[in-house]
């Protein structure tokens, strides 16, 4: 188990959306760990329920950050200010060229730029100077693949996403955690029953001969929201998995 990270968001409110699960969870359990306060959105109302019988969370909000407006509309409707917003929402699409729907690949793109510009747009009147907003990526984008175009197209973006709000947002502060593989339900679930066998392949390979947790990125997450000189800038999580030759 990662510790959390010292000097976290002791005193400090996070709004984690997509925190039911998952690192969005994790993380918001270090938050309160650390003496923070959360708000909790997510997209299933009896997951969300759950957490928030372990977290005790000031608020919670049952809808699905895809749809753009809702969430900025959750987000400037907040009561105050808070000090971090952190978006997990959305999971990955791996469907090779021949066999995507263009549409339902365009709505896949599109719709995760629009969730992150609708939740930077509400940040300046919600998120205190020097607080910071937080996207969660990935690494899709590193090594070309079969059915990796949207994916990786999409998480090519967002480090210019991050770096462009940063400018534009400031004070607030804009970073970008690209994970790689992450054991989390989510990752089961597209998995299924290959997940074992990839598990042992990443013990295997690499180079930190373990799997990445949930914990571990949520640690770093929390560092990022306390270093209050770290805007604009992406930051890798991934045990070395780039290192390694498929």
């Amino acid at each position: 188990m990662v510790p959390p990270a010292s000097g976290g968001p002791a005193g400090q409110t996070v709004v984690v959306v997509g925190g039911s699960s998952g690192i969005g969870l994790e993380t918001a359990r270090q938050v309160r760990a650390s003496g923070g306060d959360v708000i909790l959105t997510a997209r299933d109302p009896a997951r969300l329920e759950r957490a928030a019988e372990e977290l005790d969370p000031l608020s919670t909000a049952a809808f699905d950050a895809m749809d753009a407006d809702r969430l900025e509309g959750f987000l400037r409707d907040l009561p105050g200010q808070v000090d971090h917003v952190l978006v997990t929402a959305g999971s990955p699409s791996y469907t090779p060229l021949a066999e995507l729907d263009l549409s339902a690949g365009g709505r896949d793109f599109g719709g995760r730029l629009a969730m992150l510009l609708a939740a930077g747009r509400a940040c300046p009147d919600k998120v205190r100077p020097g607080g910071s907003l937080l996207f969660i990526g990935g690494t899709g984008a590193r090594r070309p693949a079969p059915g990796m175009a949207v994916i990786g197209a999409l998480t090519a973006a967002l480090p210019a996403l991050a770096a462009n709000l940063a400018v534009e947002l400031a004070p607030v502060r804009v970073n970008l955690l690209a994970a790689g593989f992450v054991d989390t339900p989510l990752s089961a679930s597209l998995l299924g029953d290959r997940l074992e066998e990839r598990r042992e392949e990443l013990r295997r390979t690499l180079p930190i001969g373990r799997v990445v947790g949930p914990a571990d990125v949520a640690a770093l997450a929390l560092h990022i929201m306390a270093n209050g000189a770290l805007t604009g800038a992406t930051y890798d999580i991934d045990g070395g998995q780039q290192l390694v030759a498929r």
